[in-house]
């Protein structure tokens, strides 16, 4: 009877455990920060990865296709998508606006 209490709490405290884990990464890493901290946090990822993939193969003796090469800005992609965020925020009140008249239009052409 007791175990049946227990059990979810243990889960929750492991669940809790693991994502401020993760988020204590994040923040310590510079994930969180600016898109230049981003960045950084990226070219550190960059360097520190193949070793580590290649360290785990060996040990394991798993051959892994190689890796697709990206070179784009962090920066450049997150400023791109705040940019046509804030645009589709801005336009959001007109266009409610005009579906709401040509809702209203296409249910008095129902009506007549």
């Amino acid at each position: 009877m007791a175990s049946s209490r227990v059990f979810p709490v243990v889960r929750f405290v492991v669940k809790g455990s693991l994502a401020g884990g993760a988020m204590y990464v994040a923040y310590d890493q510079g994930l969180l920060g600016n898109g230049n901290q981003g960045a950084e946090a990226l070219k550190k990822a960059r360097a520190a990865l193949p070793p580590a993939i290649q360290e785990w193969t060996n040990y394991t003796g798993w051959e892994l296709p190689s890796t697709p090469k990206f070179d784009f800005s962090v920066s450049e992609s997150w400023n791109t998508g705040v940019q046509a965020t804030m645009s589709a925020l801005s336009v959001a009140p007109t266009k409610v606006h005009e579906y709401t008249q040509d809702g209203w239009k296409y249910m008095k052409n129902l009506i007549k």
